[in-house]
């Protein structure tokens, strides 16, 4: 049997087909994968204050509390300690991975201590160091003596526990 020019044989046209549809199957699955892959990315989410050094060091001794505010914005809480008042800018690093519960991974405390006159006395900025409180302005953990203590170990109780799904 002769092929007519222009026409194509049965075979050639389901040939056609086939690849047509392996083509469709290969972008799909490729779509299915790419899907898959961006879903088990890592998210990083950050909470509260976000304070630079920068903004940090603009706060010095002698200033009002008007003035911390109109550098750093208002605190994420108030306390009286001692002798006076304190600010304190809290922050949070959180991370999730897939439709895995976030986890928190790091957490800053900025401390603008106060006198009774309500001038800014000194200024500490609180992290985690080897598993304990730790201000890395003076280079110094927390001691018994100090006032805030037991606040400053609050705001670190639950670092690094897992959330509850969805935040």
């Amino acid at each position: 049997m002769q092929d007519i020019p222009g026409t194509r044989s049965r075979c050639e046209g389901e040939r056609t087909e086939n690849v047509a549809a392996f083509g469709r199957d290969v972008i799909a699955a490729a779509v299915l994968v790419l899907v898959v892959l961006a879903g088990c990315s890592t998210t990083v989410t950050k909470h509260g204050n976000q304070l630079t050094e920068q903004d940090v060091t603009q706060i010095q001794a002698g200033m009002t509390q008007d003035q911390v505010r109109q550098v750093l914005g208002s605190p994420s809480t108030v306390a009286a300690v001692g002798r006076g008042d304190a600010y304190y800018y809290i922050s949070s690093t959180m991370k999730q991975s897939a439709f895995f519960k976030p986890t928190e991974i790091d957490r800053s405390v900025i401390a603008v201590y106060f006198t009774q006159t309500r001038i800014v006395e000194r200024v500490a900025h609180y992290g985690m160091k080897d598993g304990k409180v730790f201000d890395f302005v003076s280079r110094t953990t927390p001691s018994a003596n100090t006032n805030d203590q037991t606040l400053v170990q609050q705001l670190f109780r639950n670092l690094g526990q897992k959330q509850l799904f969805g935040g």
